[in-house]
């Protein structure tokens, strides 16, 4: 018998490109530099009815994968928001830079995570850690960071809740088949911290002919933070459904 009326994961249904979830991740190494733009650049990037903090906080981070059960090793780079939406306040992810393509996918189809094929160089030495980020061999994305200290506390501030805009399109036509807000709070699971660490960091932006992010250049900075772990990454939440709740 061929795939039933309610199953599937994803295409091909036969041999699928990515497997399902849970995701598991091993030894994965991420830096965090905080950062301040100017919230009338940041509201730009939000889909609505999201609306930027006030304080214009942003998180530019990179992170390096050895190991991932699910969609093998590789790089990524991302920037998330500091927003509200209704009575929360939280982060939305508008850019993910990642070069690996079974993980673009999961991710996309999954989540609605903004991931986008790019050639990426992460490196750490001592206490530096550097994530490069190009696109067509244009930089667009560099994140440095030096940690000297650790945290009492062995935690960064939270960056949930955590959204992502889920959007498929229809195939018959301009419009979306499916868009939704998805909260990813929850996705992390069995987190097993090995080493964190605070310190100051740096972000430059550059400008492709495919990406522009120089309206988030930063005015000010917060801490920067390394963080060396493994996780299991699970199912979400949907927090929103433009094509179907009321506003």
């Amino acid at each position: 018998m061929g795939l039933k009326h309610d199953d599937g994961w994803s295409m091909p249904t036969d041999d699928s490109f990515y497997p399902p979830l849970p995701a598991i991740y091993k030894n994965v190494s991420f830096q965090y530099v905080f950062f301040y733009a100017d919230p009338t650049a940041v509201q730009k990037f939000l889909p609505s009815p999201l609306k930027a903090a006030e304080d214009g906080l942003c998180v530019g981070a990179g992170m390096a994968v050895p190991v991932c059960i699910n969609y093998g090793p590789f790089e990524e780079s991302f920037i998330v928001l500091k927003c509200h939406f209704r009575n929360q306040t939280g982060f939305y992810c508008s850019h993910v830079f990642h070069n690996g393509p079974a993980g673009i996918a999961a991710g996309r189809e999954i989540y609605g995570t903004p991931k986008i094929y790019a050639e990426l160089k992460v490196s750490k030495s001592d206490q530096s850690m550097a994530t490069k980020t190009s696109l067509g061999g244009v930089p667009v994305l560099n994140i440095d960071s030096t940690m000297n200290t650790i945290p009492l506390n062995k935690q960064m501030p939270s960056l949930n809740p955590s959204w992502r805009l889920k959007i498929i399109p229809k195939a018959d036509g301009p419009g979306p088949a499916i868009k939704q807000l998805i909260d990813c709070s929850k996705t992390t699971q069995n987190l097993e911290i090995y080493d964190i660490a605070t310190g100051h960091g740096k972000i430059t932006f550059g400008a492709s002919p495919q990406c522009d992010l120089t309206k988030l250049s930063p005015l000010a900075y917060g801490n920067a933070f390394y963080v060396k772990c493994s996780y299991i990454e699970s199912y979400a939440q949907i927090a929103y459904d433009y094509l179907g709740d009321d506003t």
